[in-house]
């Protein structure tokens, strides 16, 4: 099987972008935009120079160094598999845990963009509030050392001093994150931390620094063995760190950057000013629906989201709390029908190829639920809609976290506030109201008594019939108790 190399000079590409978070999803995302682009022989100047403040990351540098820091890209459908060798990125700043090495790169004049993937828990967003934390410990120190920092907005901000020191032009911060407004988040995030060493700083950077937001989409898999055998059988066996990923892939920008940016929309991203509503259809179609099937497939022993979709009972439970529950309250994107959106998400789920894992999908339900579920129950109430599938779906993520799949075997903790969620669960088990009861999770819909007792019944049914049997009852339209919404 061939493998697609890059087809242009590498020898003559020139940094142009610092890239914070080497992990699979940059690699298969943005990175191969960027190929694409220096392709057509255009924004050669815009290479990317890889970075990272975690070991995980020194170790993803030594293996992408052996290779000349060329990424394995292959992409998977039911036609069959598709291998590339990514040639966009030409270097990796050192890791080192002061970040020296990192805030020189960003110094440079050349560099015009530095973009990031450090998770959607990255951030330092109080969940309680849903704002930048500046007590968070790791920030709070960074505060207390700035040039010294620890963390990658710590960098940012002790490179963005040093070229404001030196009358060179800031950089743009991109954040490629799958976050509600990233733009607006990352910009919370670097401001804050200045604010906490330079007042002074922190307005400079708040005016002069663009953030755009952006909505980014592309299914890449975790890598594991099964990954690697792919890669060897491409003739690529010395590549450790291969990337798998699904055909299908999105990028939404604000047009809106410091100095200047690669002309991307040549090779498909839509730069537009209503990012927002792109990100509002993906966050609550895909990443609701990735929510939505993780938890029943782990609790019923189903490893891959192909195979979760190709149980009819699961395929049945999201297909409805899509179309019922989520699409009702997107608003209208640009060129998009939300319906086919929709179909179009399921078909990508469905994919055999990808084995995806539900285990990946149901991590950090802390993070992610606030971001991808909560506020589709928050809005059906504010249309007058009792959300009772959506509800089910967060019985789930609870029945999960009590800490045992449905045949009582142990779950892993996979969560980084798994001890308190645990206990919570179980404590919810005779008390749901204390699980929607986390305002630091569910805000004010905590002190909703019909939105408690809609879920009251909902986790009792899930306890006493079971996954799939909790799954019939709302797919075949039966009650779970009283879901009506008392007079406001």
């Amino acid at each position: 099987m061939s493998v697609a190399q890059p087809r242009y000079d590498r020898g003559r590409l020139t940094p142009g972008i610092v890239h914070i978070g080497l992990g699979n999803f940059h690699r298969a995302h943005m990175a191969t935009y960027l190929d694409d682009l220096f392709a057509l022989g255009e924004g050669h100047d815009w290479a990317i120079l890889g970075a990272g403040v975690r070991p995980a990351d020194a170790r993803m540098r030594e293996a992408l160094e052996a290779q000349d820091w060329l990424s394995t890209v292959i992409e998977l459908d039911s036609q069959g598999k598709r291998a590339r060798r990514v040639g966009a990125m030409i270097g990796f700043v050192e890791v080192d845990p002061a970040n020296g090495p990192l805030i020189e790169a960003m110094r440079w004049p050349e560099i015009r963009i530095v973009s990031l993937t450090v998770t959607e828990g990255g951030y330092f967003i109080d969940p309680s509030t849903g704002r930048f934390d500046p007590a968070a410990p790791e920030i709070a120190a960074d505060g207390a050392a700035p040039d010294r920092p620890a963390t990658a907005f710590g960098a940012i901000v002790a490179a963005l001093r040093a070229r404001r020191d030196a009358g060179i032009m800031p950089f743009t911060v991109l954040s490629c994150d799958n976050l509600p407004g990233n733009g607006d988040v990352a910009r919370a995030a670097v401001v804050g931390l200045a604010r906490l060493s330079d007042p002074g700083l922190a307005d400079w950077i708040d005016t002069h620094v663009a953030f755009p937001n952006a909505m980014v989409d592309r299914i890449a898999p975790a890598t594991g063995p099964r990954e690697r055998a792919m890669a060897a059988a491409f003739g690529l066996g010395d590549d450790p760190v291969p990337v798998t990923c699904e055909p299908f892939r999105q990028w939404v920008i604000e047009d809106s950057f410091s100095a200047g940016r690669p002309a991307l929309e040549k090779v498909g991203v839509t730069f537009s000013p209503r990012v927002h509503d792109f990100e509002t259809m993906k966050i609550r179609i895909l990443n609701g629906g990735h929510a939505i099937i993780g938890y029943p497939a782990e609790l019923l022993g189903i490893e891959h989201v192909q195979e979760a979709m190709a149980d009819a009972m699961i395929a049945a439970f999201v297909d409805k709390i899509e179309t019922d529950e989520i699409v009702p309250i997107v608003a209208p994107v640009p060129d998009h029908d939300l319906d086919d959106y929709k179909r179009l998400v399921l078909q990508r789920f469905a994919n055999p190829q990808i084995a995806d894992t539900a285990r990946r999908l149901c991590f950090d339900g802390s993070n992610r639920q606030p971001k991808f579920i909560i506020p589709s129950i928050r809005d059906n109430i504010a249309r007058g809609a009792m959300p009772t599938g959506l509800l089910l779906a967060s019985a789930l993520w609870c029945r999960y976290c009590a800490g045992t799949d449905a045949e009582g075997e142990a779950i892993a903790p996979n969560d980084p506030d798994w001890d308190l969620l645990t206990a919570t669960a179980r404590a919810a088990k005779q008390e749901p109201a204390r699980w929607i009861g986390m305002r630091a999770i569910y805000g004010e819909l905590a002190g909703d008594p019909a939105l408690v007792a809609a879920f009251a019944a909902a986790l009792d049914c899930v306890w006493k019939e079971g996954v799939r049997g909790a799954m019939a009852r709302y797919v075949d339209g039966a009650p779970m108790g009283n879901a009506a919404l008392p007079p406001r």
